[in-house]
């Protein structure tokens, strides 16, 4: 053998013996694997007291989680949303308007992935940040009495839910003061130290209600006055309008009124689009039971 030959084989067993050792398989070990147990969890809701168990508006919890033998938390918060949370601590704000009931699940998850889970429900007010401009003069320093706007044409309005303006029929000033009952309600738009807005409504005993709606209130027969029960505090509920209407026509802010919705013109509605608003009138819109969109006009109380 010549001395090429002998240094070629020694490189040649070099390298097999190379790709046998590559070739063992590794083996990897989770070592115990422990199921998190001891599992709690606390939710606490910014704001909360006796008078306001939802919170104060800001739509802010603290939630906590712990477990023995846990690596990690996965947090579904009830609204559509889930994160996960190695601490397992984390201050979450949910944005949906009005008081809103979730179900926050918690999985503490420990080695090789084993999960325990744990629920529980909370309630959540959240306060819709009422434009400025919106707020002062609806409400004023506080309280504003409102009533029909009887002298202006379109005080009452309807016309197609695709349009924003009433295009069919129109009332002229004073024209529905034969009813003996729309003119004399009175809309009073308070708001407490965290801006919530509520609405009182005195109708004297009876409201106007729309045709196509009186059987939507429990009565039967033609528009007319009916013995509607408006009583109570109405805790208004203030989000971004959902007709899609423009900038050009709409304050594009909506509100909507717990209970049967009416104000003083019943539509069987319960949400109203303030199409323009000043400091002495605001311009109402809704759809009523009927499908079509409906106008109001009210004045600040003289």
């Amino acid at each position: 053998m010549t001395i090429r030959k002998y240094i070629t084989g020694i490189v040649l067993v070099g390298v097999l013996g190379t790709g046998i050792v590559a070739c063992q398989k590794e083996e990897y070990s989770f070592g115990e694997i422990k199921t998190p147990s001891e599992l709690a969890l606390d939710i606490v809701v910014e704001g909360a007291d006796a008078s306001n168990p939802e919170g104060n508006g800001s739509g802010y919890v603290q939630i906590e989680a712990s477990a023995s033998n846990a690596i990690t938390y996965k947090i579904d918060f009830g609204d559509g949303i889930t994160r996960m949370v190695p601490g397992g601590t984390v201050r979450y704000r949910y944005g949906t308007p009005g008081t809103q009931e979730y179900v926050v699940t918690v999985n503490a998850i420990g080695t090789a992935g084993v999960v325990s889970t744990i629920s529980k429900k909370v309630a959540v007010n959240v306060i819709f940040e009422i434009p400025a401009a919106i707020l002062s003069s609806l409400t004023g320093n506080g309280s504003k009495v409102w009533v029909t706007d009887n002298q202006a044409a379109g005080h009452i309005g309807v016309g197609p839910a695709d349009a924003f303006e009433p295009i069919w029929y129109q009332a002229s000033p004073d024209e529905k003061a034969f009813t003996g009952c729309f003119y004399d309600d009175e809309i009073t738009f308070s708001r407490d130290a965290n801006n919530r807005v509520s609405m009182t409504i005195d109708n004297k005993g009876a409201s106007l209600i729309q045709g196509a709606s009186v059987g939507s209130y429990g009565f039967s027969g033609p528009e007319d006055c009916y013995p509607l029960d408006v009583s109570g505090v109405k805790a208004l509920t203030f989000s971004d309008a959902t007709s899609g209407a423009p900038a050009s026509v709409s304050t594009r802010i909506q509100f909507s009124v717990p209970g049967n919705g009416a104000i003083n013109f019943a539509t069987g509605a319960n949400v109203y689009e303030i199409l323009s608003i000043t400091e002495n009138t605001i311009h109402l819109r809704n759809i009523g039971v009927d499908g079509n969109a409906w106008y109001q006009k009210l004045k600040v109380k003289p």
